[in-house]
């Protein structure tokens, strides 16, 4: 999976910045590595520098194989609480398309034959 971070002129990037985003994209997104080709992530400050709350952005864009790509964006405080959210948002926005992907309309045999006791008689529904 490749991960590609950018920043805005008003925040400030780097390796620390980049390692964390590399690690908590990693972490959230382990079981979807198959499946997940490219990774985008956008850091701003709308603000500049002005100072105001919930003013740090996280704009993720997950492109997985075959599907068009999946974006989520988070504002919070600090860019690493935007990161964090942004991540969680993209997992269950991952989840809920693949989710909806899935053949609902065969429904699966719940029982398995050791849960079925056979008494010997038939049973009316």
């Amino acid at each position: 999976m490749n991960i590609q971070v950018n920043t805005d002129r008003n925040t400030q990037g780097g390796s620390e910045l980049n390692k964390h985003v590399v690690d908590v994209l990693t972490g959230a997104l382990e079981r979807f590595t198959g499946q997940i080709t490219r990774v985008e992530v956008h850091l701003g400050d709308e603000n500049g520098d002005k100072v105001s709350q919930n003013d740090k952005k996280c704009l993720i864009e997950a492109r997985l194989a075959h599907i068009k790509p999946i974006v989520v964006s988070h504002k919070d405080m600090s860019i690493h609480q935007a990161i964090d959210g942004a991540s969680d948002k993209l997992v269950r926005a991952i989840d809920s398309y693949l989710g909806k992907l899935t053949d609902h309309s065969k429904p699966e045999n719940i029982w398995s034959e050791s849960d079925v006791e056979d008494s010997g008689e038939e049973a009316a529904f």
